[in-house]
């Protein structure tokens, strides 16, 4: 059987394991409505793809005219949270196509799996646990993941997940011998600042070309494409 050909596989989650269909901006509205106001149409120009949860409160401070504060922060985000939790049942909500197999096949052979995700940690294990996706990853004390606590600059939440897979498997973890799996040209470009290789899903919001473009090292259409095991599997040589 060949080799893994990495170490650790470090997954984003919206728009690459998971459509939420629209639950946490859904509840994210609900939150700043308790919390500040009725938004009054001032966020509808706010793209949430690839921003951590953090980065997007401090946004929508600033189009809402307030100041930002990391207490209030923490508890408007509890606020989503709970929120969450009935959003994350509405309709629109799928597994994206390939991401089962995907991570069955990782798994079978001994992948180390990881998040990294600009989701919160209760946030990422509702999405994820409403379409049984959270078995496949661990959530312990050993697990391997970056999360909007990490930090509000997404190259924060690689750099965290790199440290815990150096702790999981007890040697130092190059940057390269871990692969982000993302949508969007924020994974690319945080994975690429902590000098890891991307595989580019254009499950999201962009496209193969856009991909490409921003400088994913590998694009697919989905993790159902027959290149996608490939790349993940090193089953056959990985293509651009």
């Amino acid at each position: 059987m060949t080799p893994l050909p990495f170490a650790a596989y470090l997954f984003d989650i919206d728009g690459t394991l998971v459509s939420a269909g629209g639950a946490g901006r859904r509840a994210f509205e609900r939150a700043v409505t308790e919390r500040c106001g009725p938004p009054n149409g001032a966020l509808e120009g706010l793209r949430l793809d690839g921003l951590t949860d953090r980065l997007i409160v401090r946004r929508s401070l600033e189009l809402l005219g307030r100041p930002f504060d990391d207490a209030f922060c923490d508890d408007l985000l509890a606020r989503y949270v709970e929120h969450l939790r009935a959003e994350i049942h509405g309709p629109g909500y799928a597994v994206l196509p390939g991401v089962v197999g995907a991570l069955d096949a990782l798994r079978g052979r001994g992948a180390l799996l990881g998040l990294c995700t600009g989701n919160v940690e209760a946030g990422a294990r509702l999405k994820l646990g409403r379409g049984g996706l959270d078995a496949y990853f661990d959530w312990g004390a050993s697990a391997v993941f970056g999360f909007a606590h990490d930090g509000e600059e997404r190259e924060k939440l690689v750099h965290a997940a790199l440290r815990r897979a150096a702790a999981r498997l007890g040697r130092p973890v190059a940057p390269r011998e871990a692969l982000v799996i993302g949508d969007t040209p924020h994974d690319v470009a945080a994975a690429h600042h902590a000098g890891c290789p991307v595989l580019g899903v254009a499950t999201g919001r962009y496209g193969e070309a856009e991909l490409r473009a921003c400088g994913a090292d590998h694009v697919v259409p989905s993790l159902a494409d027959a290149g996608a095991l490939g790349i993940l599997l090193g089953d056959r040589p990985p293509a651009a």
